[in-house]
């Protein structure tokens, strides 16, 4: 299959070689920023263009990754090629696509991305939603040729999918920063949290993450809390924070007492 690529940030720059791996071929790279295009387009052997008047026609497929709220201008712009148009989000309907075009669907990664973190992307579940039988199809062959892990997930599925990884991934992430700087404060490292994360994370691979909760909530702990958020006196956004999380584990759990 010939696939131009829109977009050359994290979510690109991986899509890109992974296709290009399972031996598809990179027609053009776009991206406003032609140096950002250059340097993706010299990995995957494709053209690179900074403007959307230098697309060739001669492609079977867009892929478009862009930020969320440009996807659809994206798409009415590419809509005038008459090509199956395809975007990575994992917030934007394939309804809105519809106004502009019948050859539309989603191809769309469920995975964080760096672009100087390799990754296994046989291992990154693919989302797939198409306007039609043929192109879910299409674009499920597709997704099998770069990934194991391909599923049929519809526009409503995936808002809530996304919205499950907010909570999994990006604040996961956010309290890991909260925990490094509250270790930084008091002249300690990061790197002493990580065998925990590690564990923690090992632990869920094959169990539901309610029945491996610990922690003082979990135990409902008074005495553990009470000193934590006495430690946090003085930081009323953080002591919020973990007001909050605690209340909702003591909630989930209702007495259930955890390990540790």
């Amino acid at each position: 299959m010939r696939v131009t690529i829109v977009g050359s940030g994290n979510v690109a720059t991986h899509i890109s070689a992974a296709i290009k791996n399972a031996g598809h071929r990179i027609v053009q790279v776009y991206s406003r920023n032609l140096q950002h295009a250059a340097l993706l387009a010299y990995h995957v052997g494709a053209e690179a263009i900074d403007d959307l008047n230098a697309l060739t026609i001669n492609t079977d497929l867009f892929i478009v990754s862009v930020k969320d709220d440009a996807v659809l201008s994206m798409v009415a712009q590419l809509a005038i090629y008459g090509k199956l148009i395809a975007h990575t989000s994992g917030a934007v309907e394939l309804l809105p696509m519809l106004e502009f075009t019948q050859q539309a669907g989603v191809f769309y990664p469920l995975q964080t991305f760096s672009k100087t973190s390799e990754l296994n992307f046989r291992e990154v579940p693919m989302c797939i939603e198409g306007a039609n039988e043929s192109i879910t199809k299409t674009l499920e062959d597709l997704a099998r040729d770069i990934s194991n892990k391909v599923y049929r997930i519809s526009s409503a599925q995936r808002k809530v999918l996304h919205l499950a990884a907010v909570f999994a991934c990006n604040f996961t992430n956010h309290l890991y920063g909260i925990g490094e700087a509250l270790l930084k404060d008091s002249g300690m490292s990061f790197d002493m949290l990580r065998p925990l994360i590690a564990e923690t994370a090992d632990k869920i691979k094959e169990r539901s993450p309610f029945t491996v909760q610990t922690g003082p909530a979990v135990r409902n702990d008074g005495t553990t809390m009470a000193a934590h958020l006495q430690l946090l006196e003085q930081q009323p956004r953080l002591k919020e924070i973990y007001e909050v999380l605690s209340q909702d584990i003591i909630k989930n759990h209702n007495g259930v007492n955890g390990d540790g």
